[in-house]
């Protein structure tokens, strides 16, 4: 077993020490009893039964996003072997109808993964998100997801996270963002859950494969929550997320990056394919003097170029106005369709 890094572990913070003081530094960290609190939390701890009458008290019936893993997936949700497809199968169904399979399955030795997954509690749950809302997220919408023993393979998010365990165990493997070329991440416009999503299976890592995965485990991090706990996963950091019990449960906040409510498109990932396709023919030498530019413009390794051009010419570098915004999405529809 591979003894990982250690995350720093806070047991209180206000909303203020968090974004001020913690997130910005973009290390993750851990918030114990973040939730617990929560009536849905406590509810939770009376057992399985218990939260899942919790949540139908808010069910009105809508349909939410389900995936079903056979048992030959061994809980992973992933490719399948050919890498022509996932190994799982995906739908919509009645929330109260998976919650009662859910249950079902407990007593099973052999049994399928399941998880609803990404669901916005204001379409299935309406009244849940506002019974157990959090002072460091008033007004922002938290996802559901819910499910017995399964593993999400190692990918990351384009936003920054906040991972609130509401019942069951879960076990999180963190991969700082240098360590990318060392995970062997998958293709990017192929994904088995939108996101790109590393080739390596962590728990049974074939090192001769991936010989280069060594690096990324030294560098690791790992921590188990239980109910009430809450993990901030900075945005573009890999994680492992495993669910450790028959029924487990999440409700996370993303925000400031692509899955923001208020985020502009194209996404930071569009924007990492435009550049794909636009470079793709340049020698290594082309390629890395545009990383200069890069360096320069986007990634303001030096001088602030907003710094001493005056602020009437910045245009793209400095402040946007829906308007400009909106001329430049103009500008590169007309560029893309020649």
């Amino acid at each position: 077993m591979h003894e990982y890094k250690a995350i720093a572990e806070y047991s209180s913070l206000s909303a203020e020490q968090f974004f001020n003081q913690l997130a910005p530094a973009q290390q993750p960290l851990i918030i114990r009893g973040f939730a617990q609190k929560w009536p849905l939390v406590i509810s939770a701890q009376q057992g399985p039964q218990s939260f899942v009458n919790h949540l139908l008290k808010f069910y009105q019936g809508n349909k939410a996003r389900m995936v079903v893993a056979p048992p030959s997936a061994n809980k992973r949700f992933y490719y399948n072997e050919q890498m022509t497809d996932v190994n799982y199968l995906s739908g919509e169904e009645r929330v109260d109808l998976f919650l009662g399979r859910l249950l079902e399955l407990m007593d099973r030795a052999v049994y399928p993964a399941i998880s609803m997954q990404n669901a916005r509690l204001s379409e299935i749950l309406p009244g849940l998100a506002e019974e157990n809302r959090s002072d460091f997220f008033p007004a922002l919408e938290p996802r559901l997801w819910v499910g017995n023993q399964g593993i999400v393979s190692t990918h990351y998010d384009g936003s920054d996270n906040l991972a609130c365990v509401v019942t069951g165990r879960r076990r999180f493997i963190l991969f700082p963002p240098e360590q990318t070329c060392h995970l062997y991440p998958g293709p990017l416009n192929f994904t088995p859950a939108g996101a790109p999503t590393s080739l390596v299976d962590v728990n049974n890592p074939d090192l001769e494969r991936y010989p280069l995965f060594q690096h990324a485990r030294d560098a690791a991090y790992s921590a188990e929550l239980g109910p009430g706990d809450a993990i901030f996963i900075p945005m573009l950091w890999w994680h492992h997320v495993e669910s450790l019990d028959k029924v487990n449960a999440l409700m996370n906040y993303w925000w400031n990056g692509s899955s923001a409510p208020d985020a502009v498109s194209p996404s930071a990932i569009d924007s990492l394919n435009l550049a794909l396709l636009a470079m793709r023919d340049l020698t290594p030498k082309q390629r890395n003097a545009w990383r200069c530019m890069f360096d320069h413009y986007l990634f303001k390794q030096g001088v602030d170029p907003c710094a001493y051009i005056p602020a009437q010419q910045q245009h793209i570098l400095g402040k946007l106005s829906p308007d400009y915004i909106r001329a430049i999405k103009d500008y590169f529809i007309q560029k893309l369709q020649k």
